[in-house]
């Protein structure tokens, strides 16, 4: 008796199954493919914004798991200069702006009129109390000193004669030979005449002294001026502008005005030693130091000022009179105050703050109160403590609690921070019940620092797979087929690939971490080549699942 012929209808269900299969594979096959033909090259950038994508916490999943310390929440660390607060004794100075006054000036006027002879002086220089500076013609003085000299003589002889007339006049009245008128008359005469010596000798005094004034001389030390007239021209007393100008470089002078709120404690403290310093005006230029001298006996009442004025020596001729300095007058000190670059302290808003810098390498904003400015840096009365560092350059693009580097720093995490290239437990591990012959798909990225498997991704509950593996159906659907048709289908950690030789889970992570430093250091061009071969390969294990 023949066989029955097996029923057409299961045999059309089981052909019917098989092809639904076959044409989801080449559906998905086909998907995959034009995906990765289309995607852009970003193998690079996913390695180094692993670890930003993952933020400052792990606040996010990226392929190169949580973000670790390097994420900085979104945003690469930002490389900054810091310094460290120190300690400095930090003088308390009272500035303004003073003026050189001279302690004397003297404008040497001729005495007596006359031609000018000689000039004995060279402009700028420095002379001494009575060096000759010039001359006048001595001759008509000369002339009428002998005029004076005479008459005085002459004044003498007479007097000396009327003396001797008046002796013998009172030996006559003593005889009785002479009355007494006559006598008296002569003594009058004596008298008259000793008056006229006295004249003469003031004349000839003058006539002296007249000839001396020839010689014009300098009445203080200092220096001179330019010179104002020449040899050969007529002088006279009335002349404004004078022979010479002289003026005592030294000591100096200057005056200056205080507010009258330090005028009390300035006056209490005038007998002890404070120090004066001069400035240029653009105040990087000392030119001398001094002491404080005296101070006003009354305020200006439309300034609220009272001058003052501080002496000094001048030694090197910094200080010229009627120049403008800016005078510094140090009248304390702070021991022990916390100073800071003068870039550190910002200011906003709601005041003056720094960013401190954290041992985490983060930064944390904190309001402070500035103080007695130190030259380039600032003194903080409060807010910051001593070896504390701050923020000096790059302020500009931190906030409270934002990551930095410092110069010199190795770049951490480029696969996603302290814990981007970690591999999240569990994540490429395959589902509990699935079957031993369909090991995991692995679509794994070249110099990624995770690989993760289409089918473990689908199959892990509460895992969330990378971007790539999420759009790739071919992984999954290989696996899928491989676990139907009983047979094993190929890594994908190797994918076919010569170049990428074992299953990325069984790689310790020091492995993997050299495994994405040598894919980092290929070319584009290379990394292109191993990309063709993985899809060669990808394309080849498609082709050879059973139809």
């Amino acid at each position: 008796m023949p066989a029955a012929p097996p029923p057409r209808r299961k045999l059309s269900r089981r052909a019917s199954l098989i092809g639904t299969v076959v044409a989801l594979l080449v559906a998905a096959g086909l998907a995959w493919l034009a995906w990765d033909l289309t995607r852009p090259e970003q193998l690079s950038s996913m390695q180094r914004g692993a670890g930003a994508r993952g933020g400052a916490g792990g606040a996010g999943v990226a392929p190169g798991g949580p973000g670790g310390a390097g994420g900085g929440g979104g945003r690469g660390a930002t490389t900054v200069g810091f310094a460290v607060a120190e300690a400095a004794d930090i003088p308390v100075n009272l500035e303004a702006l003073g003026t050189v006054v001279p302690q004397a000036t003297v404008r040497v006027r001729p005495q007596v009129n006359g031609v000018l002879t000689q000039v004995l002086y060279k402009e700028g220089q420095s002379v001494k109390r009575g060096q000759l500076l010039a001359t006048i013609d001595p001759r008509s003085f000369e002339m009428a000193l002998q005029q004076a000299v005479g008459q005085r003589m002459r004044d003498e002889a007479q007097l000396a004669a009327a003396r001797v007339t008046l002796a013998r006049f009172e030996t006559l009245w003593k005889q009785d030979s002479i009355a007494r008128q006559e006598v008296d008359t002569q003594a009058a005469t004596v008298k008259q005449l000793e008056a006229a010596v006295v004249g003469s000798k003031a004349a000839e005094g003058t006539a002296r002294l007249n000839l001396s004034y020839t010689r014009i001389v300098a009445p203080i030390e200092g220096r001179v001026g330019l010179r104002n007239v020449d040899v050969g021209n007529q002088v006279s007393t009335g002349d404004t502008n004078g022979i010479a100008v002289i003026t005592k470089m030294s000591p100096i002078d200057v005056e200056f005005a205080i507010p009258q709120d330090h005028a009390s404690w300035l006056q209490h403290n005038a007998g002890g030693f404070m120090e004066v310093k001069a400035f240029d005006r653009t105040r990087t230029n000392l030119l001398d130091a001094g002491t404080f001298a005296s101070l006003d006996n009354q305020i200006d009442t439309q300034t609220g000022t009272v001058r003052a004025k501080a002496r000094f020596n001048n030694a090197r001729q910094q200080l010229f009179p009627s120049q403008f300095v800016n005078v510094q007058l140090q009248i304390r000190t702070i021991r022990n105050a916390v100073v800071v670059p003068v870039a550190a302290v910002r200011q906003s808003g709601g005041g003056e703050y720094v960013f401190v810098l954290q041992d985490d390498r983060t930064v944390k904003l904190r309001n402070v109160v500035r103080g007695q400015p130190v030259g380039d840096r600032v003194q903080v009365t409060s807010g910051l403590q001593i070896g504390e560092k701050v923020i000096t350059e790059g302020a500009d693009r931190l906030r409270d609690g934002a990551r930095v580097m410092l110069p010199g720093d190795t770049p951490r995490g480029q696969g996603g921070g302290a814990g981007g290239g970690r591999r999240r437990d569990g994540a490429s591990a395959p589902a509990a019940g699935a079957p031993a012959a369909a090991p995991a798909a692995s679509a794994a990225l070249p110099g990624a620092s995770e690989p993760f498997t289409g089918a473990s991704a689908a199959q892990a509950p509460g895992r969330r797979a990378p971007a790539r593996e999420a759009t790739s159906p071919f992984a999954g659907a290989s696996a899928m087929m491989g676990a139907r048709a009983g047979e094993a289908a190929p890594a994908a950690g190797t994918g076919g690939d010569p170049a990428r030789p074992g299953r990325w889970q069984n790689l310790t992570p020091e492995q993997r971490a050299a495994r994405a430093a040598e894919m980092e250091k290929l070319t584009p061009e290379e990394r292109e080549e191993r990309r063709r071969q993985r899809r060669a390969a990808r394309e080849a294990a498609g082709t050879a699942q059973p139809q």
